[in-house]
């Protein structure tokens, strides 16, 4: 029922088989995967790979030569001339912010009357000052004072986007008036004298 197989047929097979080598024989070479195979190299290490990543990366930049106190003194006194030609309102020297004739009309809007809003920053200063006192009574009058402060805040900020947009509408119509409301607002924010550009009108002039 099972046939032996003849001493021929195994010892083909043996010599077939690839992995019957003799003993005195070179040894195999391990056989590569498949990606290795794919990319025609060896798979790196990982300390190998971040070892290549964590080298400097070097620029066709040139390093920048040292200032000399000439050099230094020229850009503080180049700073020193924008500066003063920025609080003349000189178009030049202006910040991209404050550049165009909508943002003028704001500013002289603003300047032209005295807000209860321009003295939010004394306020503030007091309110500072005021919690770090260890008085419980207070403390008590910070807090409706903050209410009240926040109010005057609102109520002034909606009087100055009526104002402008007013003012807008018959001076430069046309003229876009996006971030006009918020622009004024932060200019009737800061105290008068150091406001820049500085006020070309004063309180109750007209323009």
């Amino acid at each position: 029922m099972f046939r032996r197989r003849s001493a021929g047929a195994t010892d083909g097979t043996a010599q077939d088989s690839p992995g019957a080598q003799s003993p005195d024989g070179p040894a195999t070479s391990k056989p590569r995967s498949s990606a290795e195979a794919a990319k025609g190299r060896p798979t790196p290490k990982r300390s190998e790979a971040e070892a290549k990543r964590r080298q400097p990366i070097t620029g066709s930049r040139a390093p920048a030569a040292p200032r000399t106190k000439e050099d230094k003194a020229k850009a503080r006194a180049s700073r020193a001339v924008k500066y003063e030609a920025m609080k003349r309102g000189e178009a030049w020297a202006l910040n991209p912010r404050d550049r165009g004739p909508a943002r003028a009309l704001a500013r002289d809007y603003v300047d032209s009357k005295r807000r209860a809003s321009e003295y939010y920053m004394y306020v503030l200063v007091v309110l500072l000052a005021a919690v770090f006192l260890r008085s419980k009574a207070t403390q008590e009058f910070i807090s409706p004072l903050v209410l009240v402060l926040i109010l005057v805040i609102v109520v002034d900020a909606l009087i100055l986007r009526r104002g402008v947009s007013k003012l807008m509408a018959e001076r430069l119509p046309g003229e876009s008036t996006r971030g006009l409301t918020m622009y004024a607002v932060m200019r009737a924010l800061q105290i008068r004298r150091f406001r820049v550009p500085a006020p070309r009108v004063s309180p109750g002039d007209k323009f």
